[in-house]
Formats: structure tokens, C-alpha cells, sequence
């Protein structure tokens, strides 16, 4: 009998194309809280730096850009949160990059807001319970 599906357990590691790694840090460690997994050399002057929130299993690479492949994409990626009121007006305070209002649909939509890093890369924070 063949085997008709992958071994595949989890999303390990979403990459993020950055200009500038110090500035991307900045962000996500300093305005997002999240920590450094990863910072390292995989090829001369080539950086590797993996961030996430504390205890996630996921990780976001922020990865160098490429020629051609500039920074300030939307990534699809969907950050969760227990209080998206909360996160949105902590965000605003701080000067992040954040849509003025929160999306409401109803429906059994969660609340949720879009947010951009200093590359212009678009993430999305949802309130999950």
C-alpha cells in the first residue's frame, strides 16, 4: 500500500523579506515583544534571524531581500491575540504602523487589525480566545 500523505506536523518558520535586520529586530523584539530564536551567519555576510512570540512553535525568519524580491509584501501571516482592543491601542501608543480601526464583521468573525512592519511588510493581528 502506498502512503497518500506527507509526515508533515506543523508550520515551523514563515519568512518575512527585510531591508535591514537591526531595524526589523527593533520591531518585532522591541515594539512586538516577541524574542530572538535565531541570529546567526549561514554564509559570509549572509544573516539568519528567526523571531516569535515567547512559547510559540512557529517562528518568523526575517530574511534578507532579495534583488527583485523587495521587503513590503503582505505575508498572509495572521498573529493571534486574546485582546485585539488591547494590542491595537498599545500598538497605536507605541507609533507602529497600524490601521486606525479594528475590523468588526460579526457573524463569528473575530475582531482583528492590520498591521506593517518598518519594511511596509503587512501582518494581521486576530483575537482568538
Amino acid at each position: 500500500m502506498t502512503e497518500t500523505t506527507t509526515r508533515i506536523t506543523q508550520i515551523g518558520t514563515v519568512g518575512i523579506p527585510v531591508a535591514d535586520h537591526d531595524k526589523a529586530l527593533e520591531f518585532y523584539v522591541g515594539t512586538l515583544g516577541f524574542e530572538v530564536r535565531i541570529d546567526g551567519e549561514f554564509a559570509p555576510g549572509q544573516r539568519w534571524v528567526e523571531v516569535a512570540p515567547a512559547g510559540a512553535a512557529s517562528t518568523i525568519a526575517l530574511a534578507p531581500a532579495h534583488p527583485g524580491s523587495p521587503a513590503g509584501v503582505d505575508t498572509g501571516i495572521r498573529l493571534s491575540t486574546p485582546n485585539a482592543e488591547a494590542d491595537h491601542a498599545h500598538l497605536l501608543a507605541s507609533g507602529a504602523d497600524v490601521d486606525a480601526e479594528i475590523m468588526r464583521w460579526g457573524d463569528g468573525v473575530p475582531p482583528m487589525f492590520t498591521l506593517r512592519d518598518p519594511d511596509g511588510n503587512t501582518l494581521y493581528v486576530v483575537e482568538r480566545a
